[in-house]
């Protein structure tokens, strides 16, 4: 995708051939920046730390991280100790865990000396395979969008940042938008803020605007409003993790946007690649666990003064509580369908095992 007309991806091998360059999510929409990771220890932190998000692009992250690792140290105690430092940074999206076993396949019985350039081979792999997945949904998801045109404008709605930055490129929500924009289709996207981060204000906003794609930003306490009187044709959000049986778990507010959709009669479609889907459990609400995250994520807010200068300020009284649950689940009942990298399917089991057999 494209910042200002040059083309980037959210991660990417430094010229040297076995660092990692990312960008710093943290700072923007106020700087653009790049850091360069050199240790694993660096990238689990880039991870914890929300430096690098997204499902996907956490899963490619956690790949190269155990690269750096090797690197330093390519015993077999080493490879399970960055696994297992890895898999403790964020705990609800399933891609990260798929990216560690997907790596420790691969890797564990290699002899020490051949694993360094299998594990870059094989991290490679998974962000080129994230790349061509993405397309692929977004292909999927642009006949809906070209459906729903007929010669006038589709506004859809959008909730968290599902974009080319929270992927390796294209994004799983917002790639069929870019691809219906690069294709001519009056596309217009209003973006939930997504409190408490601000992943829709600070990045979701931020990327479209990059590229030109015309959105409007909203509180997320406006969406039911905007539903209600026909100004969304469509919702798409993208999911962290969705379950057997079609439940999703996606950034907090995602329920609350498809039970608005249920009701006003808006089609609710998550865009989920197959790395996103946990086989192994059915009930999203009581096996998916849910990121408690800090605090002050909650109670405090960073953004430009008037004077140019970026401050994080407190929003509430100091001796105030706060909860953070960084996730909720939408139960499959709500959600339209799935639009996948094999095209889309209904939101439950049999839908899900139509495009993906393989898991029957």
């Amino acid at each position: 995708m494209k910042i200002d007309g040059t083309p980037y991806r959210s991660i990417w091998l430094d010229q040297d051939g076995w660092s990692v360059r990312i960008i710093d999510q943290t700072k923007l929409p106020w700087s653009f920046e790049i850091l360069r990771l050199t240790t694993l220890e660096e990238a689990a932190h880039a991870i914890r730390s929300m430096l690098v998000r997204g499902a996907p692009l956490i899963g490619a992250a956690a790949a190269y991280a155990l690269c750096l690792g090797l690197r330093a140290d390519p015993a077999t105690a080493t490879l399970e100790r960055g696994a297992e430092i890895l898999r403790a940074t964020r705990p609800t999206a399933v891609n990260l865990a798929w990216a560690i076993e997907r790596m420790l396949v691969r890797l564990r019985h290699l002899p020490p000396e051949r694993r360094v350039a299998a594990a870059y081979a094989e991290a490679g792999r998974i962000a080129a395979e994230d790349i061509a997945q993405n397309a692929a949904i977004g292909q999927a998801g642009l006949e809906l969008i070209a459906h729903a045109a007929g010669g006038r404008r589709v506004n859809i709605l959008t909730h968290c940042n599902a974009g080319w930055l929270a992927t390796v490129d294209w994004g799983t929500a917002l790639a069929p938008i870019y691809m219906a924009h690069d294709n001519g289709i009056d596309v217009h996207v209003y973006v939930d803020e997504t409190r408490p981060r601000n992943q829709g204000a600070a990045l979701t906003a931020w990327e479209l605007g990059k590229h030109g794609v015309p959105h409007t930003l909203i509180t997320d306490n406006a969406g039911g409003h905007l539903m209600q009187r026909g100004k969304v044709d469509m919702v798409i959000v993208g999911t962290d993790r969705v379950t057997r049986a079609g439940d999703v778990a996606n950034k907090i507010g995602t329920y609350l946007k498809a039970l608005a959709a249920q009701d006003a009669g808006v089609p609710f479609w998550v865009a989920v690649p197959s790395s996103t889907i946990d086989w192994a459990i059915r009930d999203g609400i009581a096996e998916i666990p849910i990121e408690e995250r800090a605090a002050s994520e909650v109670t405090m807010v960073t953004g430009r003064a008037l004077d140019g200068s970026v401050a994080t300020v407190r929003l509430c009284p100091k001796e105030t509580p706060a909860a953070n649950p960084a996730f909720d689940v939408t139960p499959a009942r709500l959600v339209s369908g799935f639009i996948t990298e094999r095209g889309r399917c209904a939101a439950s089991e049999g839908g899900l095992l139509s495009l993906f057999p393989e898991h029957r």
